[in-house]
């Protein structure tokens, strides 16, 4: 699977896209999902955080056939999109990259995978019950990895 968005792999993050800017979710554009995916799932994280892993995006039940999700998708418990789970921020939805100030350069991965069985997962789903869930039905997944300091 490709994942492709507004900044390639490795480059830096746009502004607009983080807690400096205006903290919405960047376009994700999804192509070469298997014929038999039934769903989808996005989840994007920052392994740089000083406090481990941090989870700043968990969205599931996503429809297979969508290509693009668009910039700024709502912070609402569902969407047209999928269903959003609960980050690190303690919020739904997306939470841009905001890492300390002087901790270096962060990477913030973005990974679609493709599913062969649905999640069924209500609103607010942390990560580890999302990877409960995930865990031997992946058919595929494509990663792309952007960059943000401070």
């Amino acid at each position: 699977m490709r994942i492709e968005s507004v900044f390639k792999h490795g480059e830096r993050i746009p502004d607009k896209y983080t807690c400096d800017g205006e903290d919405i979710s960047p376009p994700i554009r999804i192509s070469g999902v298997p014929e038999k995916t039934v769903e989808l799932v996005l989840i994007m994280y920052d392994p740089d955080a000083p406090i481990g892993t941090f989870y700043h995006w968990l969205l599931y039940s996503i429809p297979p056939e969508i290509a693009e999700i668009p910039e700024g998708v709502p912070r609402d418990k569902v969407t047209a999109y999928g269903v959003q789970g609960i980050n690190d921020f303690g919020d739904y939805g997306y939470g841009g990259p905001c890492p300390p100030h002087g901790h270096g350069t962060h990477r913030y991965f973005f990974v679609v995978v493709a599913l062969s069985e649905r999640t069924e997962l209500e609103p607010g789903a942390d990560i580890d019950s999302l990877m409960d869930r995930i865990r031997g039905k992946t058919l595929s997944y494509g990663v792309l990895m952007g960059t943000y300091s401070r």
